[in-house]
């Protein structure tokens, strides 16, 4: 049902494939993805803008299944923050925030300790001048770091910039770590209460509920194409 020249086109296989050399990997990996999203037929699914190309992907797939078999997939919708949609790295704010980036200091870890993220933060790439401005074209750095303070503290950035225009970035700093470290709080304690035992039975609990429902789906598209 896919295209090559559609997964050619795909942002994360050009960006990727020959640096990776893991070439059939990457090139496959939208029409995998697009298989979960479809095999559950899930109506909106929420993604980072890195991802929003792949789910347009998934839509003209399930289209086209459609057009071509009758109606089976809903056309699932992006669900997309307006800010914090694509986390930039600390290191070189013009780069996505990625776990693969060599530089440990270049993103943050929901398991860092509150101590890292304010080293992490305080040594984030800023920009030349000293004032708080949000704007991508001359400060990434600094913009970069007021997105993840506006998630944090669900305050809008012009209240933040107005806040902080002309506290210094060393105190801006500090503010936005403090704010990732109590955001995270939660998610620390969670991890750390976290039983092995039961994480496991949780995942075989919900691997087992997924193969059923989603052998419900392929039993109906079974059907439609024939091979039933």
């Amino acid at each position: 049902m896919t295209g090559l020249g559609q997964l050619e086109r795909m942002t994360q296989f050009k960006e990727k494939a020959d640096r990776g050399r893991q070439n059939l990997g990457i090139f496959a990996y939208p029409v995998l993805q697009a298989a979960d999203i479809m095999v559950h037929k899930a109506h909106a699914v929420p993604v980072g803008d890195d991802q929003a190309q792949h789910l347009e992907l998934t839509r003209d797939l399930a289209q086209r299944f459609n057009a071509r078999f009758g109606e089976e997939f809903p056309l699932a919708e992006t669900i997309t923050p307006d800010i914090g949609a694509r986390v930039m790295s600390l290191a070189d704010p013009t780069s996505k925030m990625s776990k693969s980036d060599p530089s440990p200091r270049s993103r943050i870890l929901l398991k860092d300790t509150p101590d890292a993220i304010v080293k992490k933060v305080k040594a984030a790439v800023t920009d030349t001048g000293s004032e708080v401005i949000y704007d991508w074209g001359s400060k990434p750095g600094v913009s970069n770091l007021l997105e993840l303070f506006s998630v944090f503290t669900d305050r809008p950035i012009a209240d933040l910039v107005a806040e902080h225009h002309s506290s210094g970035y060393g105190a801006f700093k500090l503010a936005v770590a403090e704010a990732i470290v109590e955001g995270l709080a939660p998610v620390r304690t969670a991890y750390d209460s976290l039983d092995d035992s039961e994480v496991e039975k949780t995942m075989a609990r919900g691997a087992a509920t997924a193969r059923d429902r989603a052998e419900i789906s392929m039993r109906s598209v079974r059907r439609r194409v024939g091979i039933g």
